[in-house]
């Protein structure tokens, strides 16, 4: 999100406002293949496990010592999203992460509330959710009625850092190839409003709905990319690069690319997995010579995530520069042969035993939250038990037991 105060000062007129160019972005240099994750939650009652508009009270509470994490508030009074820092290893990342979980839990503990991964609540209705007391916020709810209310749904971002823009732009299209792989293994948001989807992911259709929504356009080097968002700047449309909601995008101030198309995991290991992969296809891309990204390797973009966001790893996936067809499934497979000539070390060469692991059992959260619907026909009781296996890792009495 983006301070839109000038966009919403636009919109009784309903004109575009002549306004002068904004500044050049610039792209701050970051160290190659460094990574970050930013994590959204879902705080949830112990008594039904629905949304609750817990997020003031946990960071209240959270924050009456310093802890140095980054811990923060997101558009609804029903999330909250934890960052980490900026690491060079997994095992690192790791630690890290359940370092803060250690530090959440026992907030929520203390205030009766739960803390669950997952893409989207699997029952509450967008128009029971609250606008975080938050300027910035405010003037999103205000731009975009509804449609903010129904953007609580939960996302992991990874954050890849690049030595410049043109490495950065180029990175943005070589992991566009791959939207398809980050959609199935974090594919988490199966029910949504009370309703089995039959969709892997439900959540990115409330993104969907998002101008500039999508990928990124065509443009080869950061000079270019340049251009464009001058264009779309002096239209009136963009104030800044937090108003493209593309699933992947360049983020200049970081110095990095961010990865936002997958769901919240259900654990903090399979994040810490999507995360490593993605390191690792960055780290392939970065061992290539940069080459030109031609317009048509987007001829089957849309198709292709549809299908990914649809059926999974059962996905058709369509390779417009071969002209020939696979499954997502068997894409990840021949890609993480690929990334062997990559690997350097041991923790590198278990991410890649890991991820095949999980590829050849069609290992997948929504599969998981569609057996623990089959068990007791609640919706309720799937929220317990994805807060449970979030906060605990395991099976743990949280609430009432139904």
């Amino acid at each position: 999100m983006t301070d839109l105060t000038h966009t919403v000062a636009m919109l009784p007129s309903l004109t575009v406002p002549t306004v002068d160019p904004e500044p050049m972005l610039l792209f701050q240099s970051s160290s190659p293949l460094t990574m970050g994750v930013e994590l959204e939650l879902m705080i949830v009652n112990v008594r039904d496990f629905n949304l609750t508009r817990g997020s003031d009270d946990l960071l209240h509470l959270i924050n009456r010592k310093p802890h140095g994490y980054d811990i923060k508030p997101e558009i609804t009074e029903g999330m909250i999203e934890i960052g980490s820092a900026i690491h060079t290893s997994t095992d690192a990342l790791l630690a890290e992460l359940r370092a803060i979980r250690s530090l959440l839990v026992g907030a929520a503990e203390r205030l009766n509330l739960a803390l669950a991964g997952g893409g989207a609540h699997p029952f509450q209705h967008w128009d029971d959710q609250r606008i975080y007391p938050k300027e910035r916020y405010r003037l999103v709810g205000e731009l975009y009625g509804y449609l903010a209310k129904q953007f609580t749904v939960y996302g992991q971002h990874v954050h890849i850092g690049c030595p410049n823009g043109d490495w950065a732009v180029h990175l943005t299209h070589y992991l566009s190839r791959y939207i398809p792989h980050f959609i199935a293994l974090s594919a988490s948001s199966p029910f949504y409003q009370g309703v089995d989807t039959r969709f892997q992911t439900s959540r990115l259709t409330s993104v969907n709905a998002f101008p500039l929504s999508g990928s990124m356009p065509c443009v080869n080097d950061w000079d270019s990319f340049n251009q464009y968002f001058q264009n779309m700047a002096k239209l009136g449309i963009v104030a800044s690069m937090k108003d493209f909601y593309w699933d992947i995008r360049p983020k200049p101030e970081y110095g990095t690319v961010e990865v936002r198309i997958c769901d919240t995991p259900l654990s903090i290991e399979n994040a810490v997995l999507l995360a490593g992969y993605i390191r690792l296809l960055a780290k392939h891309c970065f061992a290539q010579p940069m080459q030109p990204t031609e317009a048509h390797s987007y001829l089957t973009y849309t198709y292709n995530r549809f299908q990914a966001c649809r059926f999974g790893f059962e996905g058709v996936l369509v390779k417009p520069l071969e002209g020939t067809q696979t499954s997502v499934l068997e894409d990840i497979l021949v890609t993480l042969d690929q990334l062997r000539g990559v690997s350097e070390s041991v923790e590198e060469d278990c991410i890649l035993a890991a991820l095949r692991e999980r590829t050849l059992a069609r290992d997948s959260d929504s599969d998981w939250l569609r057996q623990a619907y089959a068990r007791t026909h609640s919706l309720s009781d799937v929220v317990r038990r994805q807060a449970e296996r979030w906060m605990y890792g395991r099976e743990r009495v949280i609430g009432n037991r139904r």
